[in-house]
């Protein structure tokens, strides 16, 4: 009779215990929704949360001012495809395998759309991937081959096969997402939505609604214009990436190839003439022909202008032209970001939801007289970062910790309550989110493969963190630059061989030796890639 009162006793105990348990379990919030807004190639310099001298994008800024903006988020690889390799893996390009934009991703790879939909999340990803293969963990997709097109775009889908939309590419994209989030999103299951824009990518086509508010106008010239990279290596002198020499005309600033025969200006590359042709030849008439209507007479001003153009004149005026489109391209991708911001808060999906907002690495707008990106340098090395996050991160907040890509991925799983795979290399943010910065990372790593290829920037690696930059450049050239951060924002000074910096040379050698170790990065693995990218070509 003890025995059975004993063990009727300890099943009520259980009983309640596990009660308990349950009530607990049903208090704790919901596993949040993940909106994941990725732009190609947008520069933190082209947002207005973080400079309003060339454009505004106040639904952008809206995520900064309801929760955090990032002024010091990095990459670990200034290029597009294995930015987003990095992002979808949480690992560096030399262990993910995605180094450049020549090799294709390798499919072996566990992704965290992967973990998240085994663990309960519905997926989908709209816009541009740029791997050359159909992503994995995705109940929808629909993607642009390859860059895709700005007018009148083809996308691979999941259940469509291939279809070609009548439109602009970056409304398409926006269309997309609200369709699904309205017509596909399951309400008894959190979603892991990725919205990817190909814009502001080059060649920089804007809507048509965009056309004549940008055209017109004039953009303040940054400082270093006309950088002549005294101070600097081989690396920096030997890029094509400068406005005057490697801007195309035809492709890049719109003018008709049959304009620059008849001025006698040829080609800046193969590339020139037939991406402006491609361009065009996407176009309906109706597109067409309201494009013709605005550029007509910035063609007819630059054939009466350019004769009389010094080279200064030219690289000015390639320069304006320049943020003319590029930055009319951005004002529809802040429209159609304000669109979805509104659907979340109607539908009350905002109160519940990560909302991210990035590009796959930043990019140069004339600063060193440079477009593009690839570099360790500041303006392709740093990339836009704002999310909000509702009960977690405080509106108005914001971070100087370096963080990265590398660290979206753990951060989101560990946001859903999933493991964390060990052999992910990156950082959980969620003490960040809270405003819990101590004992976080205090320098990243930086590794930049694709040479010889366009835009010839030589491989380097570099050791960052908020002081100092230390970079080295490998292959082909042997050389290392150091930048005081501190006190040269403009990284116009290599103090390498300074003599006043000869012990903070040796001790970051060694941190960034450390480092490549800890990131399992090593000189065996820099010449396997060089190998295997020989072979490539």
């Amino acid at each position: 009779m003890k025995q059975y009162i004993g063990l009727l006793a300890f099943v009520v105990i259980l009983i309640c215990s596990c009660a308990e348990k349950k009530e607990e379990t049903a208090e704790l919030p919901k596993r949040p929704n993940i909106l994941f807004i990725m732009s190609d190639d947008h520069a933190y310099q082209a947002i207005s949360a973080y400079d309003d001298r060339l454009i505004q994008t106040p639904n952008i800024d809206r995520i900064a001012n309801e929760g955090m903006l990032f002024t010091n988020a990095c990459v670990t690889n200034s290029i597009c495809a294995p930015s987003r390799a990095v992002i979808l893996s949480g690992k560096h390009s030399h262990l993910n395998g995605k180094i450049d934009n020549l090799f294709p991703f390798d499919t072996t790879q566990i992704t965290f759309p992967q973990i998240l939909q085994d663990g309960g999340y519905q997926t989908a990803m709209f816009g541009k991937l740029h791997f050359g293969n159909n992503p994995k963990g995705f109940d929808q997709f629909k993607i642009l081959p390859g860059q895709g097109a700005y007018y009148n775009p083809d996308f691979i889908t999941k259940n469509e096969g291939r279809i070609k939309i009548e439109g602009y590419t970056t409304d398409i994209i926006t269309d997309m997402t609200l369709d699904w989030l309205k017509k596909e999103r399951k309400e008894d299951e959190p979603f892991m939505l990725m919205y990817l824009h190909k814009a502001p990518h080059r060649a920089w086509l804007p809507a048509q609604r965009h056309y004549s508010e940008f055209i017109d106008k004039t953009f303040p010239e940054p400082k270093t214009l006309f950088d002549d990279y005294v101070g600097r290596g081989t690396a920096a002198k030997t890029a094509e990436m400068n406005l005057l020499k490697h801007m195309s005309w035809a492709g890049d600033t719109k003018i008709p190839p049959s304009v620059l025969e008849d001025l006698g200006i040829p080609p800046v590359s193969p590339w020139d003439f037939g991406a402006y042709n491609g361009n065009m030849k996407r176009m309906n008439p109706e597109q067409l022909e309201e494009w013709n209507k605005v550029y007509d007479p910035m063609i007819e001003a630059f054939k009466k202008d350019f004769p009389d153009m010094s080279e200064k004149d030219q690289m000015r005026w390639k320069y304006q032209r320049y943020m003319q489109d590029y930055l009319g391209t951005i004002a529809a991708v802040d429209e159609g970001v304000g669109e979805v911001l509104d659907y979340l808060k109607e539908s009350g999906l905002d109160e519940n939801t990560i909302v991210v907002y990035t590009s796959d690495q930043g990019f140069y707008l004339g600063e060193h007289g440079w477009f593009d990106k690839r570099f360790a340098y500041n303006e392709s090395f740093k990339t836009p970062l704002l999310v909000k996050w509702p009960g977690v991160i405080k509106p108005k907040s914001k971070n100087t910790q370096m963080v990265q890509n590398l660290d979206f991925a753990p951060t989101f799983l560990t946001a859903a309550g999933l493991d964390v795979p060990s052999e992910m290399q990156g950082e959980n943010l969620i003490p960040l989110f809270e405003g819990k910065n101590e004992g976080f990372r205090d320098a990243v790593y930086y590794h930049y493969y694709e040479y010889p290829a366009e835009h010839a920037v030589k491989r380097h690696y570099a050791f960052v963190n908020e002081e100092y930059k230390l970079i080295h450049f490998y292959h082909d050239v042997d050389e290392w630059e150091l930048y005081d951060r501190k006190k040269d924002l403009l990284e116009m000074n290599n103090v390498y061989d300074d003599p006043a910096y000869a012990e903070t040379v040796v001790e970051l050698k060694e941190k960034l030796k450390e480092m490549r170790v800890y990131y399992k990065d090593s000189p065996e693995l820099d010449q396997k890639y060089i190998e295997m990218y020989n072979k490539k070509r």
